[in-house]
């Protein structure tokens, strides 16, 4: 049996109570990360990634199976999504690799215009004062992907002179939006250039300078 059919009789075995409840869905979605994912024979590259990134665990789950897992939850939720803004939330906080993935695909995908949130300001709220570029990435990309506008240029300064992440998630944020085709004013790519980079973080030096190049 394929996994992405053991995880849909796991799904189809959960009791429809527990989609009122995050913590619920975070045990269950924990539960359902593994299914699929050969035993030990990603163990000793997954332990070394996790000692780099800061995960709290790192299971090599497909993303396919991450994308079947929101697919699920964000149907049975029902007419509202709050509770699945609170199990973002609850997933950041845990801080698997699987669970920032998981996240990442929630937070792009689920019904802001209803509730009359913005997806930039969750992710802004959500993450920790460390955080890996993997991280930021995974949820920068998804919400792209998702065809979300970028965030305010009000919001992008207000990270710029915010925390250090909340700079670093600035710099990503115009980076990306770039490659899928956004435009941002001169005065904010300038601002953007003064932002120091921590020694040695090859990723985000590079991430400047090609901004600064184009």
């Amino acid at each position: 049996m394929s996994s992405e059919n053991n995880l849909d009789e796991f799904l189809n075995n959960q009791s429809k109570k527990i989609h009122a409840s995050d913590r619920a869905l975070a045990k269950l979605v924990r539960n359902a990360y593994p299914i699929g994912v050969p035993a030990l024979i990603m163990k000793s590259s997954t332990d070394r990634m996790m000692v780099e990134s800061g995960y709290s665990f790192i299971l090599g789950t497909p993303d396919e199976l991450l994308r079947n897992l929101a697919s699920w939850l964000i149907t049975e939720a029902g007419n509202t999504h709050r509770v699945l803004l609170k199990l973002i939330k609850r997933l950041w906080k845990r801080h698997g690799r699987e669970d920032v993935a998981l996240a990442s695909i929630l937070l792009a995908n689920i019904d802001h215009k209803g509730m009359g949130t913005n997806p930039w300001k969750i992710l802004e709220d959500s993450i920790h004062t460390v955080e890996s570029v993997d991280s930021l990435l995974l949820n920068i990309e998804e919400l792209y992907r998702a065809k979300r506008q970028p965030p305010s240029e009000e919001l992008i300064l207000k990270w710029i002179n915010g925390r250090k992440i909340d700079q670093h998630l600035s710099l990503i944020v115009i980076y990306s939006g770039k490659i899928h085709q956004h435009d941002f004013s001169e005065g904010l790519i300038e601002k953007i250039a003064s932002i120091e980079i921590p020694p040695g973080d090859s990723i985000l030096t590079r991430i400047k300078s090609n901004l600064n190049e184009n």
